[in-house]
């Protein structure tokens, strides 16, 4: 069956939001420029500029699509979680995965810094990481812990912080961090 026009594009938009993402985390935001995420996306580089308007578009929707897709998988496992600990230990799973020098885990540094100097990147990852922050508290508050968005907001950034130490200190374990991340969303307190 022949491929219409528009699944092309669609193929040909979603190779470049991928390549993209890729390109993040392999040699840094400011390094990724249209021919690279075309020859990357094996394209031509006016298939970038059809698709978005400028590399930084492509940049930041390439980014929070992946950063997205990786808050949305977390989701689920904490519903499926029987308490808040086992929640934790299933984000602290997830976490373990990350070296701080692997491409997820530079794209996520990247695009932090990105939106440091970019304010329409900073709001659409605002909303993402506040998005994500609602549903831990919801979870949370759900497992009966007393003041939910507050730990929340502690949980979620020493997971942000524990990636960029990793970078800088390989050595480091989720197994090291485990203990006192469960105490601090125990109920005995």
């Amino acid at each position: 069956m022949a491929e219409t026009a528009a699944e092309r594009g669609r193929l040909a938009r979603q190779r470049l939001l991928t390549a993209a993402a890729q390109l993040i985390g392999e040699v840094g935001w400011t390094a990724v420029s249209t021919r690279l995420v075309a020859q990357r996306a094996g394209v031509l580089p006016g298939v970038v500029h059809y698709h978005f308007p400028s590399v930084q578009a492509l940049l930041s929707d390439a980014a929070l699509g992946a950063i997205g897709e990786m808050i949305d998988g977390i989701g689920p496992m904490l519903q499926q979680a029987t308490s808040a600990a086992d929640g934790v230990d299933a984000m602290l799973t997830v976490l373990g995965g990350f070296t701080g020098t692997d491409p997820m885990s530079l794209l996520f540094g990247e695009t932090y810094l990105a939106a440091t100097r970019d304010e329409q990147l900073r709001i659409a990852l605002g909303s993402l990481v506040d998005r994500f922050r609602a549903e831990v508290t919801e979870w949370l508050a759900a497992a009966g812990l007393a003041d939910p968005a507050a730990i929340a907001t502690l949980l979620l950034a020493t997971l942000d912080g524990f990636v960029l130490h990793k970078a800088l200190s390989p050595e480091l374990t989720v197994d090291a961090i485990r203990p006192a991340m469960r105490r601090l969303v125990s109920t005995d307190r």
